[in-house]
Formats: C-alpha cells, sequence, structure tokens
C-alpha cells in the first residue's frame, strides 16, 4: 500500500493472467465513514489482496462504502462480495443497469459478436474466455446511481463526478478541488490506451471518448490517479491520446480501403496490435474480444465522419470506403 495524501491510500489488486497487471483501488479513510474506489475482479486473488490490505488499514465492511469509476469487472467485480448491509455502491446512472441487472451478462446470447463477424464457434464461448462476463460482480441491490456533478464526502475530503462517456457509457472520473487530485479510471491511463469499445447506449463510443477527453482541459497540472499503473502529465496524455486514436482512424480506413466487403471481425485481423501472437488466427480469445470492439468503434467513427458505408448481408455488417469526389 502507499499513503499518497494523510487519509488517502492506494492498494494494487492484482490482476492475475491479465495484461493489466493490476488494478489501483483507492481508500480514503473518513470518522466512522470510509471510500473505498474500485475493487478488482471477482476471483480469490484479488479478494486476497484487497481484503489484506483493508485489515491492515482497521477499514470494517460496515463503515464503508463502495465507488466504482465505471461497470468494468476489473473495477466492479468484487464490490457485492465487499459491501456491508446498510453501505451503498456508489456507480454513474448509466453504467448502473450493467451491474444492478449482471445476470443479463449470463442471458447474452452473442448476437452483437455475431453482428461484427465473429465465428459462431468463437461466440459460443463468450461466457468463459471473456473477463467482462466471467469475472462480473454477482446481483446485488445496493446501488446507487450519481450523474454530472454530483458530490460525496468522507473524511473531510469532497469528490466530485464528471461524467466521461466513452470507455464505458456512463465511466466517471472524481475531482477533488481543494487537493487539486483526479481520479481518471481507465478514462485516462499513461502507459496504457484505454480501450474504447462498442455501446449500444453510444452509437459513436470513439466519438464520446474524444470528446469527453475535451473535459480534461481543466484539470491540466492536477495530480491524476488511474485505475492501472502510475500517474503523470494529464494536458499532455490527453493529446497523446487524441493523436493515437487519429493515427487508428488512419489505419483503419486505409484497411477498409484494402479489404472492401470485410466485417469488423475481419478488419481487425488486419489492424496492428501489440498483443504477441504469430496471425490473427492464434490470436489470444480474450483479447480478441477487445481489438474487435475497438475496431468496430473506429468503424462507427469513420461512418459518423462520412468516410466508410456498411451493408447488412443478412449475418454480419461489411463495410466499404466512401470515394470523395475531386475538387
Amino acid at each position: 500500500m502507499e499513503e499518497l495524501l494523510p487519509g488517502l491510500w492506494r492498494i494494487p489488486v492484482p490482476l492475475p493472467g491479465n495484461p493489466l497487471k493490476e488494478l489501483n483501488s483507492y481508500f480514503i479513510r473518513g470518522n466512522g465513514e470510509n471510500l473505498l474506489i474500485d475493487t478488482g475482479f471477482r476471483m480469490p486473488e484479488c479478494r486476497r489482496a484487497l481484503c489484506g490490505a483493508l485489515a491492515e488499514l482497521g477499514a470494517r465492511q460496515e463503515e464503508t462504502d463502495i465507488l466504482l469509476t465505471h461497470l468494468h469487472s476489473d473495477h466492479s467485480g468484487l464490490a457485492p462480495d465487499l459491501i456491508g448491509a446498510g453501505r451503498r455502491i456508489y456507480v454513474g446512472r448509466v453504467d448502473l443497469p450493467y451491474l444492478a441487472h449482471s445476470e443479463t451478462w449470463k442471458e447474452d446470447d452473442g448476437s452483437r459478436f455475431l453482428k461484427m463477424g465473429f465465428p459462431p464457434g468463437e461466440v459460443a464461448r463468450l461466457h468463459t474466455d471473456n473477463p467482462a462476463q466471467s469475472m462480473a460482480p454477482a446481483p446485488c441491490g445496493q446501488y446507487a446511481a450519481l450523474d454530472e456533478g454530483d458530490t460525496l464526502t468522507y473524511g473531510g475530503r469532497t469528490l466530485e463526478a464528471v461524467l466521461t462517456p466513452g470507455h464505458t457509457p456512463g465511466h466517471l472520473c472524481f475531482a477533488l478541488r481543494e487537493e487539486k487530485v483526479l481520479f481518471t479510471g481507465d478514462h485516462v491511463l499513461f502507459d496504457i490506451t484505454p480501450n474504447i469499445t462498442d455501446w449500444p447506449e453510444l452509437p459513436d463510443a470513439l466519438g464520446s471518448y474524444l470528446e469527453s477527453l475535451d473535459k480534461m482541459a481543466p484539470f491540466a497540472g492536477w495530480r491524476a490517479l488511474p485505475g492501472h499503473r502510475a500517474g503523470g502529465d494529464l494536458a499532455g496524455r490527453t493529446a497523446q491520446l487524441k493523436a493515437h486514436h487519429a493515427q487508428r482512424l488512419a489505419e483503419t480506413l486505409d484497411v477498409v480501403r484494402g479489404a472492401p466487403g470485410s466485417t469488423a471481425y475481419g478488419l481487425a485481423g488486419r489492424i496492428r496490435w501489440k498483443i504477441k501472437a504469430r496471425n490473427w488466427a492464434e490470436f489470444p480469445l480474450a483479447q480478441k474480444w477487445f481489438a474487435v470492439g475497438e475496431c468496430q468503434a473506429h468503424l462507427d467513427r469513420l461512418e459518423a465522419l462520412g468516410a466508410v458505408s456498411r451493408t447488412w448481408d443478412g449475418e454480419a455488417w461489411r463495410y466499404e470506403a466512401i470515394k470523395k469526389e475531386a475538387e
């Protein structure tokens, strides 16, 4: 553990088998009321690390609320297991239904992945090879919704919610204005690029994400506390993320031009990724969900910009580049 400010700790929670390696959970000690920010996967290794740290800090369940930056299972998985009677789990209003009705993950038939071009055999492994589902939190009735500008106060510190949709539909950052500290969740990470995928609530998730990056401008020079790994220069990193997605959009458009009529799944196999695999067929399935979703988000953005068109072939969406008339 690391005490970042008096009464504010960072708790590293291991994420076994995941390229992210660990989650930064944060704990704020209050006078009879504490706050835990994000929890890790619903798996024994995460539980042991987090519960051990909380015990060392003397944090009792009956005195501790939980705050989730967003719905992803590496941040939310253990929340229902750790929340005490009468306490609350706070989360963004748009993300809340995914958690409050978490059993719907198990009912997902994978149809949206088939529409992206995933082979049926891979979609059949959705509930075992996708950590968003296999390590998701148990059902729980103790959630409370937060909106833009809502505040929570613990240990004399007031956290203000900043709505930053993109990584998830209801992702929230939290500002400690007096200390000039911003909990960025997975909205801004400093040596990892946050995954941006498609969401039913966000027709253009990447467009929403880029707009949310613009909301970081007032926090330039603040201390950033991200959901994974170390923090850094918030303004500089925001500029890097924008440049990355501009480059990825250009690459995706080139791939569409080179393989017209392909699905998102087929196009993702032609894009350069940092995952080590000899070819797309050997690409780890647990990472394919992220890669294809990321490709889909960039295709949606290109469609919104009028650069590509899509057609339905009865089973999946296929993409073509739109040729612009010569000026």
